[in-house]
């Protein structure tokens, strides 16, 4: 197996395991300092790629807080891009609910100020 990336005593928070042979096609991204949150939510985006044939992470330890997050593609797609579109989506997914909680409450804070009126 080819590693690449530093590791968690460096500071850089991504890692990444290349199996012999795969030519990029199935690749398992080692995250620092996550936990189900992030893995679970970033799964179910990477899932809904029908280029990805496999996608799964596990959680090393519990006394660790990393995970091995794994993706295998189709073809000769390299398994970082539905990673990197996973993230993407996922922050805008996230960006979506947090506008929309703002906005809601501005609309509560400005009924209330009405009220008290």
């Amino acid at each position: 197996m080819a590693g690449t990336g530093s590791g968690a005593g460096t500071g850089t928070a991504l890692e990444t395991v290349q199996a012999d042979g795969t030519e990029g096609s199935c690749v398992t991204f080692v995250l620092h300092d996550e936990d189900h949150t992030l893995g679970n939510s970033l799964r179910y985006m990477v899932m809904k790629n029908p280029d990805v044939e496999f996608c799964g992470y596990c959680i090393t330890h519990p006394s660790e807080s990393k995970i091995n997050f794994r993706i295998q593609t189709r073809g000769a797609l390299p398994a970082v891009e539905p990673f990197r579109k996973g993230l993407n989506d996922l922050m805008g997914v996230c960006q979506h609910v947090l506008n929309t909680f703002e906005r809601s409450v501005k609309e509560f804070r400005a009924q209330k100020e009405e009220e008290m009126q």
